[in-house]
C-alpha cells in the first residue's frame, strides 16, 4: 500500500488543516487578545463584611482573575460596607471595589476626597432592602420600630445610609425614636435568634447567606417597606433617586416566604476603579467579570444578573477607559 496521499486527498488534508488553524486561532481571540500578555502587578479590592455578597463575590472573583492573569496578585480587604468601600478607593487604598449606586452619588454630593477620580467598571446586580424580625413579632411596618432595638448597620456601611433614609421617611429619628445597633450582617442574625434586638435592616443581593443560614435555624419573617415610603425618599431628590420600589421573589428565601413576594426597595450594585487604574488592566478585568459570569453565579446568585448588554450602565460615574474599550470590542 502506498504510503503517499492522493493528491486531492492531500488538498482535502491541508485544507482541512488550515481550517482547524483558523478556528483555533478566532478561539484563542475570543478569549483572550491575539498576541497580549495578561497584565501582571498587584491590585487590591475591597469586598464587604463575612457572611455578605461583597465578600463572597469577591473572593470568587479572585479565583477567575487568577486564571486569565496568573502574574496578578490580587488583595482582598474586607469592609463595613458601600460607604466604607467608596472611601478607600477614592483615597487611593483600594483599585477596585462594589458599591451601591446611592453610596456612590452620596460620596460625590458630599464631594469627598477623589470623587471627581471615581469611574464604572460594570453595574453587577442589584441589592434588596431586607427588613428581618421573628415569625412571632408584631411589628408590621417600619413604623412598628419606634422604640425597638434595631440594628441598622456600621456607621460606614451601606446598609446604615438607606436604614436612616427609610426611618426618616416612616417619622422615625434613627438616633432618638428607636434604640439602634450597629450590628451588621456577620452579628445581626445571631443577636436577632438570641434576642438581644428586635429587628435588623440588611441589604444585599438576593439570597444572602447571612439570611438564609438564620432561617435555616430560627423562624423569620420580612416586614415589607411599601411604595409609598419609596416615593417618599424620591421627593427628597439627591442620591434617593438611585431607589426603586419592587418585589422580593418568592424565590428568593423559600422557607420564610413560602411561595409569596415581599414588597420592598433595590438599588443597583456597581464594579468601580479610579481614573489613573491601568485601562488595559481594566480592560481585561471587566472581560473576566463578564465571562466568569456562570461560573461565579453558581455559587453566588446575584452573579448570574450580571450581563453584558446592562453592565454598561454605571450611573452615576461614566465607564472608565479600559471598561468602555472592552465593551466596544464586544459590540454587535
Amino acid at each position: 500500500m502506498s504510503a503517499h496521499l492522493p493528491r486531492i486527498g492531500r488538498r482535502r488534508a491541508l485544507q482541512g488543516a488550515a481550517a482547524g488553524v483558523v478556528t483555533l486561532g478566532l478561539l484563542l481571540w475570543w478569549l483572550l487578545p491575539l498576541g497580549e500578555q495578561p497584565p501582571r502587578g498587584r491590585i487590591t479590592i475591597s469586598t464587604g463584611t463575612a457572611s455578605g455578597v461583597y465578600q463572597d463575590y469577591g473572593r470568587r472573583l479572585r479565583s477567575a482573575l487568577a486564571q486569565d492573569m496568573p502574574n496578578l496578585t490580587v488583595r482582598l480587604l474586607s469592609s463595613e460596607g458601600s460607604q466604607e468601600n467608596v472611601t478607600r478607593l477614592a483615597t487611593g487604598e483600594a483599585d477596585f471595589t462594589i458599591a451601591a449606586a446611592d453610596a456612590v452619588s452620596t460620596y460625590e454630593l458630599r464631594h469627598g476626597p477623589g470623587a471627581d477620580r471615581l469611574r464604572g467598571v460594570a453595574r453587577l446586580y442589584d441589592d434588596y432592602v431586607q427588613l428581618v424580625v421573628p415569625r412571632d413579632s408584631d411589628i408590621r411596618s417600619i413604623a412598628d420600630l419606634r422604640g425597638r432595638r434595631v440594628a441598622i448597620g456600621p456607621p460606614e456601611s451601606g446598609v446604615r445610609l438607606i436604614a436612616d433614609r427609610l426611618l426618616q421617611a416612616a417619622g422615625i429619628d434613627s438616633g432618638k425614636d428607636i434604640e439602634p445597633e450597629a450590628d451588621g450582617i456577620a452579628r445581626a442574625p445571631g443577636r436577632l435568634e438570641h434576642g438581644a434586638i428586635d429587628a435588623f435592616f440588611w441589604s444585599g443581593g438576593l439570597p444572602t447567606n447571612g439570611v438564609r443560614q438564620l432561617a435555616e435555624s430560627f423562624p423569620v419573617r420580612f416586614v415589607p417597606i411599601d411604595a409609598d415610603l419609596v416615593a417618599r425618599l424620591h421627593r427628597d431628590g439627591g442620591a434617593t433617586r438611585y431607589y426603586r420600589a419592587t418585589n422580593m421573589p418568592e424565590s428568593a428565601y423559600p422557607s420564610v416566604q413560602n411561595g409569596a413576594p415581599v414588597a420592598t426597595m433595590a438599588v443597583s450594585n456597581l464594579l468601580i476603579t479610579r481614573t489613573d487604574v491601568d485601562p488595559r488592566l481594566t480592560e481585561w478585568l471587566t472581560r473576566t467579570v463578564i465571562r466568569s459570569r456562570d461560573h461565579i453565579g453558581a455559587h453566588v446568585h446575584s452573579a448570574q444578573l450580571v450581563d453584558v448588554r446592562t453592565a454598561i450602565y454605571t450611573d452615576p460615574l461614566p465607564l472608565h477607559q479600559g471598561a468602555r474599550r472592552y465593551y466596544r470590542s464586544v459590540k454587535p
